[in-house]
């Protein structure tokens, strides 16, 4: 499996090969319009990691830095839904981590997760659980989506300056939101 990421909008990339597996993934769960995830780079507060396989795109996630800290947010991770369970997740995490760690000098990463217990969420808690996040209790109610969300990080480094309590958390996941709006 290669790996990349991508610092500039392609919109020829996003459109041909990107937007399929995002929008199957998150239609309907907090997906980001386009015209947002293009201000996110034309803001540069957003990075696109890709995971190939022979040339085809089967992994996308776009993080980008919590700023005042020393964290990456993972905003969405998808692996095309042909390539689900064979571990294409786990190798993702593991290309993020390390490019986190060595190009984008961060220290831990943070993701959001849907509060309420259903299968599919403790599914996907398992899987952020395995790669090493730890869950925090503090449940977070935006006002503009009606779902609830509890944030989880994962520290890399031990002398991280990422609050590990999730209220504190969302002040800066809340900027990074809001940031990525602005303008757009």
């Amino acid at each position: 499996m290669e790996f990349n990421t991508i610092k500039k909008w392609d919109a020829q990339l996003w459109n041909t090969q990107i937007s399929p597996i995002y929008h199957r993934a998150f239609d309907g769960k907090g997906a980001k319009p386009e015209k947002i995830i293009r201000n996110m780079f034309s803001k540069q507060l957003c990075y696109l990691h890709i995971g190939m396989v022979e040339n085809q795109i089967v992994a996308m996630a776009v993080t980008g830095k919590l700023e005042g800290t020393d964290a990456l947010i993972i905003d969405y991770l998808a692996v095309d839904s042909k390539w689900q369970h064979r571990g294409i997740g786990m190798q993702m995490m593991r290309y993020i981590q390390e490019w986190a760690m060595t190009k984008g000098n961060l220290k831990s990463m943070v993701i959001e997760v849907e509060s309420e217990e259903t299968p599919e969420t403790l599914t996907r808690n398992q899987f952020w659980k395995k790669c090493g996040f730890t869950m925090t209790e503090y449940i977070h109610h935006y006002i503009w989506v009606p779902e609830s969300y509890r944030a989880m990080y994962l520290i890399m480094v031990p002398d991280t300056n990422i609050p590990k309590h999730g209220e504190e958390l969302f002040k800066y996941i809340e900027r990074f939101h809001k940031a990525s709006y602005q303008g757009a």
